[in-house]
């Protein structure tokens, strides 16, 4: 169906096209720009520009495509950088130059890149609609192909392939193919939805300990700027116990995703030793870009997630900032003329918010595997008002609240998560697992952790009156027991070995502190004096320290003895 351009506004383009659906696809002007149809009328579409209009005239062409905007879904996504309609960038670099052309189309996946091909299934077998056909190996995971439709598999290939080819055909002449587009905005199909059962280890010893995160779940990191929301979000990236990790900066501003981007692809993956980037799909949207492509591009984003949980992986999904993707929704909002709602924002974004957070989730797959999508979401709350309407409507659906504190991150004091104000709704049945799979001790050590930061909180207005050493010394002595929890156990470097700290070690760190406590309440009851308890730890600490550091001279010594020994003579 073809029209005219009649009508512009900034990204939003009238056309005189009748027979569209509401999110149809249509390419506008002469340099066939994307678009998407926003609303309908009776001899008209609205149309929101995923590209930059500039230069584009009334009359120009307008094509609708009668399908709506899709991702292509296959192997060769992995270690892939996408913007938000999923254009590959580097081959659009390789063929563009830095700056993307409007209208520009290069396939998402590389068609004619060959496969090697295990079957699952054999001709004459009765197949079901996501029914497993086979896998290929995709950068060490097993990338299982399933069947887009239910029939008798007539023909099914074997060994090399590729992705422009049939793969097979089902007895109803219908063909099978290793690739297929889905629409973003519509959720992929399982079987049923499952009780998330198992933690997320991400390696951060508050989140871990205190606010634990479940396979399948929901978090939101909501903080103001310079809270060390990106950091925290790319730690997790990184260390998280998870098989695939897809990120997606949305609005993000373009350094920032240079650097991921830089550091991503020198790093190795701890848990398999291989590239990082090898298990990680990145949709960078950044803030130049038009923000019609930034509202899209979570979905494009969960969509690849989704397409990866089907296969029963485990995906973590990373979104920064949520914030920014609502202030795009609002900008479309305003440009519709809609009616606004509290601070401007469209009157439907809690429920838009809703649908889209609803993805994640542990499920059973149409295949009868068990995948899970869990999303981790960072906002931007301005000036860090947490009563701001998109936070307040993540809160209504996320499982996880993980508030950044501005004091926090002033004192240099990160991850800067609020003890107090964050909470877990999966903290019960993920402390149950931690003490079941780690160490008994995990829940009534989690206990006492709580306890001493409560009651050091409850002394600290004492102490700000009257001094520390006002004190007793028995209140001395939780406040500087308490004061190692923050330091040493709920602090973590990003850039250090201690960026990453699995369970066990998370429960010798904080029962060593602990442990310490009572054993120094114990001496103090009997008569010992405090100072000489502190002072006796300080001389055991720095005898720690040095017997350290001679171990460390030791083995750089061993080290440099080696390398000449190794020189040729």
């Amino acid at each position: 169906m073809s029209g005219h351009i009649i009508g512009i506004c900034g990204p939003t383009i009238t056309v005189d096209l009748t027979e569209l659906k509401l999110y149809d696809m249509v390419l506008v002007g002469e340099g066939e720009l994307t678009g998407e149809v926003v609303r309908l009328e009776e001899d008209r579409a609205i149309v929101q520009v995923y590209e930059d209009t500039r230069g584009l005239a009334v009359g120009e062409p307008a094509r609708g495509l009668g399908v709506p905007l899709t991702v292509r879904l296959g192997p060769g996504l992995l270690g892939s950088i996408f913007d938000g309609l999923q254009r590959p960038l580097e081959p659009l670099r390789e063929a563009q130059g830095p700056f993307i052309s409007g209208g520009a189309t290069v396939s998402a996946l590389e068609t004619g890149a060959k496969w090697d091909f295990t079957p699952l299934k054999k001709a004459g077998e009765k197949i079901e609609a996501g029914a497993p056909l086979g896998f290929v190996e995709e950068k060490g995971f097993q990338h299982t192909i399933h069947a887009m439709e239910g029939g008798k598999l007539a023909r099914l290939a074997k060994g090399e392939i590729t992705l422009d080819e049939p793969l097979g055909s089902l007895d109803k002449d219908c063909e099978l193919h290793p690739l297929h587009d889905w629409p973003v905005r519509k959720p992929r199909p399982y079987r049923r939805k499952l009780s998330p059962n198992r933690p997320l280890v991400t390696g951060q010893r508050i989140v871990d300990f205190l606010y634990p995160l479940a396979r399948g779940g929901t978090a939101i990191f909501p903080g103001g700027f310079g809270t060390g929301k990106t950091i925290l979000e790319q730690t997790i990236a990184k260390f998280a116990e998870i098989d695939i990790v897809v990120y997606v900066g949305c609005g993000e501003r373009g350094n920032e995703m240079a650097e991921l981007l830089e550091e991503f692809a020198s790093l190795r993956d701890p848990w398999t030793d291989k590239p990082l980037m090898d298990r990680t799909i990145v949709v960078a949207n950044t803030s130049n870009m038009p923000v019609a492509a930034r509202e899209a591009s979570i979905y494009t984003a969960v969509t690849m997630a989704e397409y990866y949980r089907d296969m029963g992986h485990n995906v973590l999904f990373l979104a920064d900032s949520l914030s920014r993707w609502a202030e795009a929704l609002r900008e479309i909002s305003t440009s519709l003329e809609e009616m606004p709602g509290e601070e401007g924002y469209p009157t439907y974004l809690a429920s838009r918010l809703a649908s889209f957070m609803e993805r994640a989730g542990a499920v059973e797959t149409l295949g009868g595997e068990e995948g899970s999508l869990t999303m981790i979401l960072s906002v931007s709350p301005p000036g860090g008002d947490f009563t701001e309407p998109v936070t307040q409507a993540c809160l209504r659906t996320a499982g996880a609240f993980l508030m950044l504190d501005t004091a926090l991150a002033h004192r240099r004091h990160f991850p800067a998560i609020n003890w107090f104000q964050s909470y877990s709704l999966y903290e019960r049945a993920m402390a149950r697992h931690f003490a079941e799979e780690v160490d008994p001790k995990w829940v009534d050590m989690r206990k006492e952790c709580r306890k001493m930061l409560q009651r050091e909180e409850s002394l600290r207005e004492v102490a700000e009156i009257v001094g520390v050493e006002g004190l007793q010394d028995a209140d001395r002595l939780l406040m500087k027991a308490a004061e190692r929890v923050r330091q040493e156990f709920l602090s973590q470097n990003a850039y250090t070995e201690d960026a990453f700290s699995p369970p066990d070690k998370t429960l010798a760190k904080i029962a060593e502190i602990v442990e310490f406590f009572h054993a120094a309440e114990k001496r103090l009851k009997e008569g010992e004096l405090l100072d000489e308890i502190l002072k006796g730890k300080n001389a055991r600490e720095s005898s720690s320290e040095q017997a350290e550091g001679k171990k460390q001279s030791s083995r750089d010594e061993e080290d440099k003895q080696d390398e000449t020994e190794e020189k040729p003579q």
